[in-house]
This record gives C-alpha cells, sequence and structure tokens, in this order.
C-alpha cells in the first residue's frame, strides 16, 4: 500500500471526489479553490460516468492536485475490462457501466495511465492540531459503498486506523454522497449530484477543525453534450441535470427516492 502524508496544511482544504470524467466540475471545483485560497485534496474516481477523463486527469497533473487512487483509476492503469466499482452482478447500474468504462478505455492516453498507475492509495495530513486520513470506498476494500447510517462505519474507522495510525478524520469517497458520520467524512462527488433532483453536486471545506458540505454549481450543458457526441446516454447524461440517478440499485431502501417525491438531503 502506498500512503503519502502532505505535511501540514494550514490553509482551508477542498476536499471533493467523484469526478467522473465531468471536466466542467472540476475546472469549476478549481477556480474555487484558487479564489479561495484552498487546497484541494481529492478522493479518487477522475474519469468515469461521463465523457472527458483524459481532459480530467490532463487537468489533475497540470494542477498538480493531491489525490488518491479510486478503483476507476486503478481498473484503468491495470488495463482491465470493467471498473471495479462493486455493482452487484447482473444489476441496471452493473450493465450501464460496460458503455462508460468502455468509453474511459479508449480515450485514456498511455501518459494518464501511468499516472494513474503511480497514484498513492492513501493520503494522510494534519490541519488545525488534527490527523486525517484519506481513502477511497472503505478501508479494508477500495469499492466498498460505505453509506450514511451505516453500522459498519465504527470498524471501518478502526481498520483505517490500523493502517494509518491514530487519525481525528476519516476522509472517504465513492458512494457519491456527502456525509458525516461521527469521524468519517464523505465529501461526495463533484461530477455528478446525488440523486436529489437538482443539478448542484457537493464537496467539502475542512477549516480550523471543522467540516461544512457545499454545493457546487455550474452549467452542466456542456458536459452533457460532450456525453452525447460519445454516445454516453444511458442516462447519466440526464442526471447531470434532472438530478436523478439512472439507477437507485446500489442505494440501501432507506436512502431511496420516496414516491410521494421525498428525498433524503445528505448534507
Amino acid at each position: 500500500m502506498q500512503i503519502i502524508d502532505l505535511g501540514n496544511i494550514s490553509r482551508p482544504v477542498l476536499l471533493f471526489g467523484g469526478v467522473y470524467g465531468n471536466v466542467q466540475a472540476l475546472k469549476a471545483v478549481i477556480a474555487l479553490a484558487n479564489a479561495q485560497d484552498m487546497q484541494p485534496v481529492c478522493t479518487g474516481d477522475i474519469a468515469a460516468y461521463c465523457a472527458d477523463g483524459e481532459a480530467c486527469a490532463a487537468l489533475m497533473r497540470a494542477e498538480k492536485i493531491a489525490t488518491i487512487a479510486g478503483n476507476c483509476e486503478r481498473n484503468l492503469a491495470a488495463g482491465v475490462e470493467d471498473c471495479g466499482c462493486g455493482f452487484e452482478s447482473g444489476s441496471t447500474c452493473e450493465r450501464l457501466s460496460a458503455t462508460w468504462f468502455a468509453h474511459a478505455q479508449a480515450t485514456i492516453s498511455p501518459p494518464n495511465r501511468a499516472w494513474m498507475q503511480g497514484l498513492p492509495d492513501r493520503i494522510t495530513f494534519r490541519h488545525a492540531g488534527r490527523r486525517y486520513g484519506v481513502l477511497h470506498g472503505g478501508a479494508d476494500d477500495i469499492a466498498r459503498f460505505v453509506w450514511p447510517g451505516a453500522a459498519e462505519i465504527s470498524a471501518q474507522l478502526a481498520m483505517a486506523e490500523s493502517r494509518l495510525g491514530p487519525l481525528d478524520g476519516v476522509i472517504a469517497g465513492h458512494c457519491g454522497l456527502s456525509f458525516r458520520q461521527g469521524r468519517w467524512v464523505n465529501a461526495g462527488a463533484i461530477g455528478m449530484p446525488p440523486n436529489d433532483g437538482r443539478a448542484a453536486t457537493r464537496y467539502a471545506v475542512l477549516h480550523n477543525g471543522a467540516v461544512h458540505f457545499e454545493k457546487l454549481d455550474y452549467d452542466p450543458a456542456p458536459a452533457r453534450k460532450a456525453m452525447a457526441k460519445a454516445g454516453l446516454t444511458q442516462g447519466y447524461d440526464t442526471c447531470l441535470q434532472s438530478g436523478f440517478w439512472p439507477s437507485e440499485e446500489v442505494l440501501p431502501t432507506r436512502l431511496k427516492r420516496l414516491r410521494e417525491g421525498v428525498f433524503v438531503q445528505h448534507q
């Protein structure tokens, strides 16, 4: 396991993940970080559902953004045929992933694959006298979906500390929802809305030891147009503006939309 320590970060930390090949969202986050003098740290999955994974990888490299590898980066670097997202076999999510991952496989360049291969598995850093660890899915499985309210979070924290040492907080990604449960923080995804009926995506800010979640408002129309041009029109394209995932199979029942139109808020 490769672990990189960023040392002490004195300025606010902009935490984000799930870029998902949405270069418009990534540019918006970078602009925010620069305008507000924040240190960006990414939880992985840079290339996924949207069309511009190659541009996102190039931009991450150009901006020297600290990031770990998500399952998508690991599998793209290894040249395997599936995304390794942990979707249930035979599910709609698994079926849809075949198309968008094939697009990523066809468009990510050898230099960016090599960069992905070299990304660390974990990041640690200190901020405001506290120590944090960054991972992708779960402490024991890069593709584990750790959902808000999950009883397993205490065990996942213990496993993270067994590998990284004492931590005041764990920053995770993968599940696409932003939430905080004790010392476990999921920064959310900037590349796709959190299934709440709005186009805005999510990121988190760590400042003076406190974490707060923010909405990323950007124009998703160019990203949707790029997806249409690439033939990625399975429902994730419309999700960029509707805010609704094309399938909720991956979600626990308690987090799915209710028939009456009531939505769980993940902030």
